[in-house]
């Protein structure tokens, strides 16, 4: 079996952490490069990560999160963000970061912004906000890996009330939405679910070979 998958295998979603134990600031900057480094859509990245240290504050988001344990007993707390006005300017901005990454003129990437203009800045407001939010999800993908790859345990959570979360931390403000929380540290030697099986569909129930 791979690395990978012996990582896989060793994950799963921590119920309990250990509040003693906290990430280095080296493997937290591995998590935000491996973040940072994300696929996305065009490249775009529509979304924002907050990484929330402050324990006031993570005290005041755990009602939001249904009183999960984890968001105060974690060594961190990642929201990801969508942005909810996503316009021409964002996509001019990406434009301008092309040009000036690949020593590139930016009239020949013109077109290139025009052309993602037409898929994205079109779409009725739901939809585009439904699309920079699934990008989230590709983001959030890349940090459970690299959480396992770097022995730190990860909690996945759609389990919290958006617009607490956005009133406590001010994010409507910012034009950005909560939608997936990550809760990272190091499992407690109490948390029974650590040992349980993981239970995932067969390959013949997954998979479909056309």
């Amino acid at each position: 079996m791979s690395t990978f998958l012996e990582n896989q295998n060793w994950r799963y979603a921590t119920k309990k952490f250990d509040a003693t134990k906290k990430i280095t600031t080296e493997d937290l900057n591995t998590l935000k490069e491996a973040i940072r480094m994300s696929s996305s859509s065009y490249g775009l990245q529509p979304y924002k990560v907050i990484i929330v240290e402050n324990s006031e504050l993570r005290a005041n988001l755990q009602p939001a999160a249904w009183g999960q344990s984890q968001i105060v007993e974690a060594s961190h707390v990642i929201i990801f963000a969508n942005q909810t006005n996503f316009d021409d300017s964002a996509i001019d901005d990406y434009i301008k970061n092309i040009s000036q990454t690949r020593n590139t003129p930016i009239e020949a990437l013109t077109g290139y912004g025009d052309f993602i203009k037409s898929k994205i800045t079109t779409l009725p407001t739901e939809e585009k906000n439904i699309w920079t939010a699934k990008q989230t999800y590709i983001a959030l993908g890349n940090l459970l890996s690299i959480a396992a790859e770097l022995k730190i345990d990860a909690t996945p959570m759609e389990g919290f009330v958006p617009a607490q979360v956005n009133e406590v931390l001010g994010l409507d403000k910012l034009g950005l939405n909560a939608t997936l929380i990550a809760t990272l540290g190091y499992r407690h030697q109490e948390d029974a679910t650590q040992h349980y099986k993981k239970v995932r569909k067969s390959n013949e129930d997954l998979f479909i070979t056309l």
